[in-house]
């Protein structure tokens, strides 16, 4: 068979098939183009979710008359000129393949007029036919009308769903695409009827506080109402010894507090330089800030705004521009992993200032650091677990060792209820004196701590307590096991990691890729506590563990660590299995049900409460506490009416 060149029309249809997949992906393609076009208002007119009938109107820049069949011919685009502009690409659109693609397997009309211009202009495309440019009656901006979507190619229609489900998916782009660009005006119509509007003219990106209106407009009041403000960058490092210079980045937007979770990842929006994409390793990202603190299986739900210098991300790496290339994925990373970090460990019950928690970090970490290294040969089972968890937190109390009036010992269970926890004994003088256990609280004008003053205990499980606007319920083992937690890896922090030499080191066979990826990072792994080389094309000689997780399965370990940093050049699978094993720890040493707790005893752990990272959520995800307002309290029993 000869080789042969194919005609036009065949190529646009190709084209169409990378990117119109559906109604969803014409709207995304003529919307990107309006806003590219500077549009701030956007009217999309559909008819049967879009495929007998696409219609999208702006107010934008307009197209001269003599441009009409560029616009519909293939790679002509006023949005790049050469290689240069190719790789710092600031619009949305930039291939000049949209429209002659969408003309090719529709019938077309594009209608326009620019601003000054006498009169405007349209173009009709029947399947790829281009006819006559011819004037026509039109407002400043362009209208694109697309009828009648794969009426040419029965194939790919046969494979569009449900008018309705057309539709969900065009009203989910929209919902993207207002998140990212409040500033403009959106109206929705189909089959005749309003069906969205996304009111325009509160500032681009979602950079301002107005954009929280917007953020109640799309994704409803409950996740505004559980929403944390992000906004943290990086400054430029100046290039040295030969390296490249560290770039500026920028993260900011919302992201939900863990006790607002979902079942699917349907409110995840990635915006990189305010265009929506997918990517795995920021995605990867956001999950391992969220790893101990999101109930097992759920989703964390967030709208995130990543701005880098466009040269450093590669836009041109899909068809539908769904995803970007980072020219250096690990900084990207480890960025947004550290941004969210940050921000979750603000997620304290009561909600107290974030700089408490710092203060006793830093603090903590002083006073435990030489009591834990001496400890740290424990085998961490049995009596192991009883004897270090007492040093840990016979220390964190700030009474001498041994003394029982820690935190551990303070809210120790009682003998013979299971729990690993060493001591009873109460000092009553403990829970009073400040900075015993963390900074106080703020309080408010009233005096009254963010999670009130203990009143009762209920059925032995949870703490009553009277706050300012009404009443506090704790679930007093999830919040101590908390307290706990924090600490032990506050106190591990400080000690740093130990690598525990093996007796015998041990051969593990391994692919060719992970071998060479183990040679290649051996700095990395040595930081994670692995002493490991090259012996042969497909295996490696371990001879050095993390100390901690000596007792573990650390072959298994090792591989994991190398596939994370196959993956995503990075790994946190060693600080994961830690604190999988001082949650276990922590867990065990916390107050069990049905053990009374005076009420200073309970007023000490609304105290530590309010000072904990993260003490909103226990080690596993559940809610620490809850909030019961007085005027829901009043609304019960019929007050004021």
């Amino acid at each position: 068979m000869s080789i042969r060149q194919l005609p036009d029309t065949l190529v646009n249809q190709i084209a169409a098939g990378e990117v119109i997949e559906r109604p969803a992906s014409v709207v995304k393609e003529l919307v990107e183009n309006a806003l590219d076009a500077g549009a701030r208002r956007v009217d999309i007119d559909l008819e049967e979710g879009g495929v007998r009938l696409l219609r999208v109107r702006d107010d934008g820049l307009g197209i001269a008359p003599d441009e009409l069949p560029l616009a519909v011919s293939r790679h002509a685009t006023s949005k790049i000129a050469s290689l240069d502009d190719l790789e710092v690409v600031a619009t949305l659109g930039f291939r000049g393949e949209a429209l002659p693609s969408i003309a090719s397997v529709s019938r077309f009309t594009i209608s326009s007029r620019r601003a000054g211009a006498e009169h405007g202009a349209a173009l009709s495309v029947d399947g790829g036919r281009v006819g006559d440019v011819v004037p026509r009656a039109h407002p400043r901006g362009t209208t694109v009308e697309v009828r009648d979507l794969f009426y040419n190619v029965p194939a790919r229609r046969k494979f569009l769903r449900a008018e309705r489900t057309e539709l969900g998916h065009i009203e989910e782009w929209l919902r993207s695409l207002a998140l990212a660009r409040p500033d403009v005006e959106l109206r929705v119509s189909h089959n005749g009827r309003a069906s969205r509007r996304y009111r325009g003219g509160e500032g681009e990106g979602l950079a301002l506080d107005e954009g929280a209106a917007r953020l109640v407009e799309t994704l409803g009041e409950a996740f505004a109402q559980a929403a944390l403000r992000v906004e943290h960058a990086t400054t430029p490092r100046p290039a040295d010894d030969g390296r490249d210079a560290a770039p500026a980045l920028r993260l900011h937007g919302w992201i939900a507090q863990p006790t607002y979770s979902r079942a699917s990842a349907d409110q995840q929006y990635l915006y990189v330089n305010g265009r929506a994409v997918r990517d795995r390793s920021v995605a990867h990202a956001v999950k391992q800030a969220y790893a101990d603190v999101l109930f097992h299986g759920r989703q964390p739900a967030y709208v995130l705004f990543l701005e880098l210098e466009p040269a450093r991300v590669d836009v041109n790496v899909h068809p539908a521009k769904h995803e970007v290339r980072f020219r250096d994925a690990r900084m990207v990373h480890d960025f947004v992993y550290r941004a969210l970090h940050e921000a979750l460990a603000g997620t304290r019950a009561g909600n107290a200032p974030l700089v408490a928690a710092v203060t006793t970090q830093a603090e903590v970490s002083r006073e435990l650091a030489a009591r834990v290294a001496e400890q740290s040969s424990l085998s961490l089972r049995g009596d192991g677990v009883r004897d270090a968890y007492a040093l840990l937190y016979g220390a964190a109390g700030g009474a001498a060792a041994g003394a029982g009036h820690g935190a551990g010992a303070a809210f120790g269970a009682a003998p013979g209820d299971g729990a690993t926890a060493p001591g009873t004994a109460m000092d009553p003088a403990w829970p009073m004196v400040p900075g015993a256990h963390g900074p106080m609280p703020d309080t408010g004008d009233d005096g009254i701590p963010p999670l009130g003053f203990a009143i009762a205990q209920l059925h032995g499980i949870f703490i009553l307590a009277e706050a300012a606007d009404g009443m506090v319920v704790v679930d007093m083992h999830a919040a101590h096991e908390r307290i706990g937690y924090e600490k032990l890896k506050t106190a591990h922090d400080g000690a740093g990691l130990r690598v525990q030499p093996l007796l015998v080191p041990q051969a593990v066979a391994v692919s060719e890729r992970e071998a060479d990826i183990a040679e290649r990072e051996t700095a990395t792994l040595a930081e994670l506590g692995f002493e490991v080389s090259r012996t042969g094309p497909q295996s490696l000689l371990l001879r050095g563990v993390p100390a901690l997780l000596a007792q573990g399965d650390t072959e298994a370990l090792l591989r994991d660590v190398l596939a994370d940093l196959r993956e995503h050049g990075e790994s946190r699978r060693v600080r994961a299995a830690r604190d999988e094993l001082l949650s276990t720890m922590a867990c065990h040493g916390s107050v069990r049900a049905n053990r009374r707790l005076t009420i200073a005893e309970m007023n000490a752990l609304l105290r530590d409460m309010e000072a904990t990272e993260r003490s909103g959520q226990c080690n596993h995800g559940r809610p620490t506490w809850t909030r019961i307002p007085l005027a829901d309290i009043d609304r019960w029993f019929m007050r004021g009416r």
